[in-house]
């Protein structure tokens, strides 16, 4: 008897290691393939659809005249969100509008142009109260409007590190001090604010645009600490990695007026991919968001869980990328999307 049930017990913990060891090997052929962090995949495989949570809504998109945020009104539009689209460039902002008329089925009043230049503080409570005035409330702001970087801070003057912190920090800041009020009131809403991987992790040539995004993920964060009596109220951020948009053309170098170098063409997750994910996030209310392809996603999580190591491959990889862009033989964003990041990240987690 007893040796039966051992080896009734010997076959139960077999099966056991066989079905562990079969799980493990599922999720990492699945992370060789995914684009986003697992909270979100999740989200998008089993939770509720854009479609059907955000149509009716009440959205406000800064930076909606090119790359993400143009996506975004494409997209909302289709899941029949109504719009205010935000951004210094009106003209922009009327041809994004007509074609989120001529591909969905919102309607001329549906959608509320408003320029806003996140710098002019003074305007953004007009604005705010613009936005309430016409559509009656607001139940997403997507704080997605700002700039990049691309410069050695040896050769950077401090006026664009100023200038990047004036954008991209305060700039959110105020529009979300405008909006998060009438939020609170209402006692519901989500604001998302657009981070980047520069927001989690050390990059060159970013040293002013990172401490920018990187003060935008305390702050969100922090701010999220203070909401916990308003559980309908979701603060979210989106860090998303090299994506199909103008950013690069428009980052700031080492002077104010200096436009940036030619960038070459690198592998980019598509514009709408990205998009979908991050509406996935916001109907299912994710409250931090990566999205990335391999290998950058990796990155993500080894600086999350190991940062030790992190800092090893940064360090060989930052190495690299700066000499070869002092040289001028890369395109300035290759440290997150050229083909030699996955040969050294492959060779750091090999000798390192």
């Amino acid at each position: 008897m007893c040796v039966v049930l051992q080896g009734m017990e010997s076959c139960t913990v077999s099966a056991l290691s066989c079905f562990i060891a079969f799980c493990l090997l599922v999720c990492l052929i699945g992370f060789i393939f995914a684009d986003a962090d697992f909270t979100l995949l999740w989200a998008s495989l089993t939770g509720q659809r854009p479609e059907r949570k955000l149509k009716g809504l009440v959205v406000w998109i800064t930076g909606a005249s090119s790359g993400i945020g143009e996506e975004l009104a494409y997209q909302l539009a289709k899941c029949g969100s109504r719009l205010i689209l935000s951004a210094r460039r009106e003209d922009e902002l009327h041809r994004v509008k007509r074609h989120c008329l001529e591909t969905s089925e919102l309607k001329d009043e549906d959608i509320l142009v408003l320029p806003l230049d996140l710098l002019e503080r003074r305007s953004h409570e007009t604005k705010t109260k613009t936005v309430i005035g016409y559509f009656g409330h607001i139940d997403i702001l997507i704080n997605n409007g700002g700039r990049s970087q691309r410069s050695l801070f040896l050769e950077t003057s401090v006026d664009v590190c100023q200038a990047l912190m004036e954008l991209n920090f305060f700039g959110t800041v105020s529009l979300t001090k405008q909006v998060l009020p009438h939020m609170t009131q209402r006692g519901m809403g989500s604001i998302v604010t657009v981070s980047s991987l520069f927001g989690l992790t050390a990059a060159p040539l970013a040293t002013g645009a990172s401490a920018s995004k990187h003060a935008l993920q305390g702050f969100f964060n922090s701010l999220r600490t203070e909401l916990t009596d308003y559980p309908k109220i979701l603060i979210s951020t989106v860090c998303p990695g090299p994506v199909q948009s103008q950013i690069a053309k428009n980052a700031f170098t080492a002077e104010i007026n200096k436009p940036p170098p030619t960038v070459g063409h690198l592998k980019r997750m598509p514009t709408d991919r990205c998009v979908r994910l991050m509406l996935v996030g916001i109907s299912n209310g994710v409250k931090e968001m990566w999205i990335s392809q391999q290998p950058m996603l990796l990155l993500y999580y080894t600086w999350q869980y190991a940062p030790t190591f992190a800092w090893s491959v940064s360090d060989r990889l930052g190495r690299k990328w700066v000499q070869n862009f002092k040289a001028g033989r890369v395109g300035t964003e290759s440290f997150y999307g050229a083909k030699f990041p996955c040969r050294y990240i492959i060779y750091t987690l090999v000798y390192v």
